[in-house]
């Protein structure tokens, strides 16, 4: 089983990525292939409708969205919704995303946008048949060491480790 890890944010110093980096320890101990798609580490243009086969970057992106099983979306929160950079990557990548299992881990300033990623696990449920987890996880601020940015939430970590485990259990089952 291969799950896939995407960091969608952009920011140097972000906490998706250590969200991302714990999911990717919690898969680790369970002997889960996983891998942290960092999009910090590629040249992704915004989407306008060309042929993406002229961007090896997201040639390459769309592999790795295509060979796995399970895909872990970690991202920011932006003015109530998923932040455009996860938005442009699904726009690139469109087909690779059919039938997978797909969850969500968010770190947000504010208690009020919990439901934020509807709309992106919609358009991923509806347009590309992805069967979204109805288990995420939604970190605030304060989940988070304020000078290392370490997490430090006992109940985040919790909550990401039954994320992992209910990912690889329904993609498994899937895959079958």
């Amino acid at each position: 089983m291969k799950i896939t890890i995407i960091n969608s944010s952009l920011d140097k110093k972000n906490r998706s990525f250590v969200l991302a980096n714990y999911a990717n320890a919690v898969l680790a101990k369970s002997s889960i292939e996983a891998n942290v798609l960092d999009l910090r580490n590629y040249e992704i243009p915004v989407c306008d409708g060309s042929d993406y086969r002229k961007y090896e970057d997201i040639k390459s992106i769309r592999s790795i969205i295509t060979k796995s099983d399970g895909i872990i979306i970690s991202l920011p929160i932006y003015n109530y919704g998923a932040n455009a950079a996860i938005k442009n990557l699904v726009e690139w990548t469109g087909r690779a995303w059919e039938g997978k299992t797909v969850a969500f881990m968010c770190n947000a300033g504010g208690q009020k946008s919990y439901m934020s990623v509807l709309a992106l696990a919609n358009s991923l449920m509806l347009n590309f048949r992805c069967l979204i987890l109805p288990r995420f996880v939604y970190a605030l601020g304060n989940a988070f060491d304020e000078k290392t940015t370490n997490l430090v939430s006992e109940e985040i970590k919790d909550r990401i480790d039954q994320l992992c485990q209910q990912l690889v259990k329904i993609a498994g089952a899937l895959k079958e």
